[in-house]
This record gives C-alpha cells, sequence and structure tokens, in this order.
C-alpha cells in the first residue's frame, strides 16, 4: 500500500492521473461519435474496436511520463502480461472495459486504471467517459466521486430489503439465477462493465455476484474503489481475491457492502 498512499499524499501526481484518466475517455468519446469504430475481434474471440487501441495509448504514454518507475499491465499488450512475474507493484489497466456495451452505444462503458502492490489492487480509478464522471480511492484510504464539479466522498450503505442485487446485462447466467433467488426477497438492478461495483460504492446496490468469467483488469480498479467506500470483494468462499496470477482470468467472486 506505500505506493497508494504516496499517490493519495501527493496532490499534484492524483490531480495529473485524473486527467489522464479524463484523456482516455476523451479518446474514447470521439472514436464514439463516429461512424465506424474498427471492430476487430482478438484470439480470444473478444472484440476490441480502435476507442480500445486509442485509450490504450493515452494511458501508456501519460504513465510512462508521471510514474517511469511503476511498471504496466495492460489488456492491450499481451506481452505486458508477463510483468506480474518480476514486479510485485504495477499499474493494471482496461483502457476500454464494456468494449460491448460501446459497441452497442448503451454509454454504460468505463476507463480503469488499477494499481496493484503485492497482488492486491491498492487504488482504482475509473471515469464514465459519457458523463465525464471520475470515481478514485483504495482500502483505508477512502473513495471519491466528481461529477459535475461536484465531489462527493462515497460510502456503502447498509443493506436495504429486498437486497438490492446488480448483475450482468450480458452474463445473467442459470448460476447467477439460482445465487439471486437463494438471497430471498431482492430487486434486480442491471448495469454494465464496472459500474456494477461502483453501484455498491455509491450505496445503489447490496452485492454483486460474479458467476461468470472476468479478468484481472476488469476488476481491480473498480474493486479498489468500492473497498475504500467500506465494501468488499472475496471469491465465492470468502476468501481474497489474488492478482498477478498466472492465469489472467478470476475466480468467480462477490462484491458487497460491508454494512
Amino acid at each position: 500500500m506505500q505506493q497508494a498512499k504516496a499517490i493519495l499524499a501527493d496532490a499534484t501526481l492524483l490531480k495529473a492521473l485524473q486527467l489522464l484518466v479524463h484523456r482516455a475517455g476523451e479518446a474514447i468519446m470521439q472514436v464514439y461519435q463516429t461512424a465506424d469504430f474498427g471492430v476487430e475481434t482478438k484470439k480470444d474471440d473478444s472484440p476490441v474496436t480502435k476507442a480500445d487501441l486509442d485509450a490504450h495509448y493515452v494511458l501508456i504514454g501519460g504513465l510512462s511520463q508521471l510514474t517511469p518507475h511503476i511498471a504496466i499491465v495492460s489488456e492491450e499488450d499481451p506481452a505486458s502480461l508477463a510483468v506480474p512475474q518480476q514486479n510485485s507493484c504495477y499499474w493494471l489497466i482496461d483502457p476500454l472495459d464494456g468494449t460491448k456495451e460501446f459497441i452497442n452505444r448503451n454509454g454504460e462503458f468505463t476507463v480503469n486504471l488499477a494499481l496493484i502492490e503485492d497482488n492486491r489492487p491498492t487504488f482504482g480509478f475509473v471515469s464514465t467517459p459519457v458523463d465525464k464522471t471520475l470515481y478514485w480511492g483504495g482500502k483505508q484510504l477512502g473513495s471519491w466521486r466528481l461529477r459535475d464539479s461536484s465531489l462527493e466522498q462515497l460510502q456503502t450503505q447498509t443493506s436495504h430489503n429486498p437486497i438490492r442485487v446488480v448483475a450482468s446485462k450480458s452474463h445473467l447466467n442459470e448460476a447467477t439465477r439460482d445465487f439471486i433467488t437463494n438471497l430471498g426477497n431482492t430487486q434486480l438492478i442491471q448495469a454494465g462493465s464496472s459500474l456494477k461495483l461502483l453501484r455498491i460504492a455509491e450505496g445503489t446496490a447490496d452485492i454483486y455476484p460474479r458467476l461468470a468469467p472476468t479478468s484481472e483488469w476488469d476488476t481491480a480498479a473498480a474493486q479498489a474503489v468500492l473497498e475504500g467506500a467500506g465494501g468488499k470483494v472475496t471469491k465465492v468462499d470468502g476468501s481474497p481475491m489474488k492478482y498477478g496470477k498466472t492465469d489472467i482470468l478470476n475466480p468467480h467472486f462477490v462484491a458487497r457492502s460491508n454494512r
């Protein structure tokens, strides 16, 4: 957590990182306003667009200047997956989380930048490019949301009745449906990308079961923000999530308010 504390204590660096994430969002929106997204299919059959790559280069270039001593892992740079094997501290970025939402033009996509220290996300930035909202924070460091020049510290809320369950629009599979049924009286809230974890951090949802594949870059930044707001993210058995694994895929997990 040493680097996370240093970033929070350095107002100039914190501001520069916030602006960098916004710049990545602006690069995405420039593509979003065009007719041709340049959609291609990666080796894992997931889509990638010109916006993914443009945001990637903005973040890589900025981080290399602002924090040259911290290595970088990006979804759009397969070679960078080797970084965690030699570095206990590194940036983990998903330049455009919710590429399918981007392609469908529903606005529910995010930019994700997480600091990983000793196998866990200690600080994260998430932006929503459509409305230019920015979230940042980390466990034991607090979390904040900046929207329309209004700064608010985030705090998870006491669980409601019915329990407000947030789930993926694209991955509401049978296992997830069964999990939700076993919770009892629930209200389903659907959202895309890392917004699902942020809804809990904001106090508008209580729990998010993810019983379908995700990768570490999909969750790290929003997990840091949620934990800074008092929530937690664990594997289904309650054990901690680990980052920097040889396999970038996450286990099934549950994010929740700690209240």
